[in-house]
């Protein structure tokens, strides 16, 4: 007989533990309140030890650290102190960096690059006695840089990179799974801090030409990640939400 699949939802994850890093505020945060949700245990990491606090006051997780994920030791620590083993990894942590060629600092597009490659390949490395068999990793990318534009040169190298990495990692980690979310613009705090005033105008702009009539928010991403976590036949992938928007001529 034939196992029934996982049921759909965040139930699906009832008693599991998940480790959210990038968990203070927009899909990290919204995962979280998801899996919690759903009866799921969680492990919140953030930057910002006031919004980790915030997060964990809303969500009552089993622990919280407050460090910056791009530190390669603080992020192989937390990994070891670890009490035991969860069964998924989400992390959203990083933003995307836009620098046109004639403004550009090398060693600055050098640094983010390498961070944003060097986080992923981190958690990976680090987590492997960690995430038990059958869990997963998943990570967040982008579409954005799949179209060519000034001030894309680093986006764009790094929307080609994530998901050849990310098809690499789960044939290595397996049977752990690992995937990739590649999303367009989504209504977080993040791109609110990017666009300032020019925020509600492209809002207005995707609610009127996205196929789908609204923006993207953050529930709707971490309804992905949470079916991603749930779902055992997949593995490898990269799995696009942007309501549309790449299928638009411009």
């Amino acid at each position: 007989m034939t196992a029934a699949p996982n049921a759909p939802g965040g139930a699906a994850l009832a008693g599991q533990t998940v480790v959210v890093i990038g968990a203070g505020a927009g899909i990290g945060r919204e995962t979280a309140r998801q899996v919690r949700a759903g009866g799921g245990r969680l492990v919140l990491v953030g930057r910002n030890p006031e919004r980790l606090h915030q997060a964990a006051q809303e969500l009552r997780p089993l622990a919280t650290a407050a460090f910056d994920a791009t530190d390669s030791d603080r992020l192989r620590r937390f990994f070891d102190e670890l009490p035991g083993p969860v069964d998924h990894v989400m992390v959203t942590a990083g933003s995307p960096s836009y620098r046109p060629l004639s403004g550009m600092d090398l060693d600055a597009a050098r640094s983010e690059f390498g961070q944003r490659l060097a986080l992923t390949l981190g958690v990976a490395l680090h987590s492997r006695d960690k995430v038990r068999a059958g869990g997963t990793l998943v990570f967040m990318g982008g579409t954005g840089g799949r179209r060519p534009g000034a001030g894309m040169s680093v986006v764009s190298a790094l929307t080609a990179a994530l998901p050849a990495l990310t098809a690499d990692l789960a044939l290595e980690l397996a049977p752990v799974r690992v995937n990739l979310i590649a999303a367009g613009f989504v209504d977080t705090p993040l791109s609110a801090a990017l666009l300032g005033d020019q925020l509600e105008a492209r809002r207005e702009e995707l609610r009127a030409t996205l196929p789908i009539r609204r923006v993207v928010l953050p529930a709707d991403v971490a309804a992905l990640a949470v079916h991603l976590m749930c779902n055992e036949a997949l593995t490898g992938g990269t799995y696009d939400i942007d309501g549309g928007q790449q299928l638009l001529s411009h």
